[in-house]
């Protein structure tokens, strides 16, 4: 296959597992990653969210690519009204003189976590994402080597021209990424609601830049690859199970039956339903599933998120994937 599959890490902390587990893991998922032949493993900032360890992609990005040699590594992404961008300007440069021409920095608006988190830890302004395309002009400049600020330069930073990706799962991402000449990446692996509406706009508006002459679209989808079929839908179950007793259950302990009442009532359709853009079975069933997804989206890369209840299940999905799909 002529199109690139990339990887997002969530770097996902499972029962009875620490961040450190995680972060090992994710070392070793990226190797393996590698070797098959990915394109780039993106991680994402989240906060104050007991089973996700990726909230400092840029550590783990330096960590990670430590460990590596060629993959390229990138922010999937960094939530930038939570920062300055002055200072991840300083942190990507950095990335970018370690590990030449190997980091991304994708970007994107929302907060990454709840509410009071988000005010009372990360004291960030409730009205900090108003600022966003004037943050995403600050930031390229400062990597471009062109601040705004006069005497005030970005070092390490400028000159490294890390690539930015504008992150959306709306039309306001696809608006601002087609208005600034930047690539686009949807989140259809959690949000698959405006998928082919926003792609259509990003790529109809999509204005020529300095850097890209033509649009491009990055479109997320979750994959449970298996062995057999049978094994497939056996793991989507227990991911389904997950995902509603994480979000629903808000960390209290829920019985079987409790479980499975909210699985059946609206609340749990609905977050299942996040997870629309899922192709389960053999190698051969998620090849057609990806193929078919890729025409809907309007894809020039795919961007995967490993679905499984285990280290082993996501690891072997990775590579039953990654044969099926010719890497």
């Amino acid at each position: 296959m002529s199109t690139p599959l990339s990887l997002i890490d969530f770097c996902h902390i499972y029962p009875g597992e620490t961040a450190r587990h995680s972060m090992r893991r994710s070392v070793e998922m990226a190797r393996r990653a590698e070797e098959l032949g990915y394109h780039r493993i993106w991680y994402a900032e989240h906060h104050n969210m007991p089973h996700i360890a990726s909230s400092a992609p840029a550590v783990v990005i330096a960590h990670v690519g430590a460990h590596t040699e060629s993959i390229r590594l990138g922010s999937g992404g960094v939530m930038l009204p939570n920062h300055s961008p002055y200072v991840v300007a300083e942190q990507f440069g950095t990335l970018a003189e370690l590990y030449p021409d190997r980091i991304d920095l994708g970007l994107g608006r929302a907060p990454g976590t709840d509410m009071n988190t988000l005010g009372r830890a990360l004291r960030r302004n409730a009205n900090a994402a108003e600022h966003f395309p004037q943050d995403v002009m600050e930031l390229e400049g400062y990597l471009a080597g062109r601040s705004r600020i006069p005497g005030v330069d970005a070092i390490p930073g400028a000159g490294t021209n890390v690539p930015l990706y504008i992150l959306g799962s709306s039309l306001y991402g696809a608006t601002l990424a087609a208005q600034l000449g930047l690539p686009y990446s949807f989140a259809s692996h959690f949000a698959p609601t405006h998928l082919e509406h926003a792609v259509s706009t990003y790529r109809e508006n999509f204005q020529p830049s300095e850097k890209y002459s033509e649009p491009y679209v990055i479109a997320a989808v979750n994959v449970v690859a298996s062995d057999s079929a049978a094994d497939a839908a056996r793991q989507l179950e227990g991911v389904y199970r997950q995902r509603v007793k994480s979000m629903a259950g808000r960390g209290r302990p829920l019985t079987d039956d409790q479980l499975d009442q909210i699985i059946e009532s609206h609340q749990g359709r609905q977050i299942i339903d996040m997870l629309r853009y899922t192709a389960v079975g053999t190698g051969d069933q998620v090849r057609d599933y990806l193929e078919g997804f890729r025409e809907t989206a309007q894809a020039d890369e795919l961007m995967i998120s490993l679905q499984g209840t285990s280290e082993a299940e996501t690891t072997r999905g990775m590579e039953i994937l990654a044969e099926a799909w010719g890497l």
